[in-house]
């Protein structure tokens, strides 16, 4: 009698998965905009002397990812919506984008620093 046919599962690849800077910058951007107060990430460098306010493609301009060893640490340049306490809308933001790098990569996030380049003043007739 024939015996039944069996599949074999193969094992996964060994290799090495890398993870790029601007991907970090993207989550942990994202992350910091869900914050309400928090308008956008900004550029490194003031531009005829106000904060450029950066598209999602191009955080990595206002996000600095560095990694030691196996941890990660982030600097991030937002701009904030005026009339909202800054302390409180920056924490926010920190605690945001450590978790959600943390959760989506699984490496530790042992440090994210934020700068407020700039706030915005909305137009208060609109």
């Amino acid at each position: 009698m024939k015996e039944p046919h069996q599949t074999r599962m193969k094992e996964p690849p060994r290799g090495a998965i890398d993870v790029a800077p601007k991907a970090i910058a993207t989550i942990a951007g994202r992350a910091a905009l869900a914050i309400p107060g928090v308008v956008g990430i900004a550029g490194r460098t003031l531009r005829f002397g106000g904060a450029e306010l950066l598209p999602p493609e191009r955080f990595d301009h206002g996000i600095i990812v560095r990694f030691i060893e196996d941890c990660i640490t982030i600097q991030m340049y937002l701009i904030i919506e005026h009339g909202q306490r800054i302390t409180d809308v920056a924490h926010q933001a920190m605690v945001a984008a450590k978790a959600e790098v943390e959760q989506m990569l699984g490496l530790p996030v042992v440090r994210v620093n934020i700068t407020v380049q700039g706030l915005r003043v909305s137009d208060p007739t609109s």
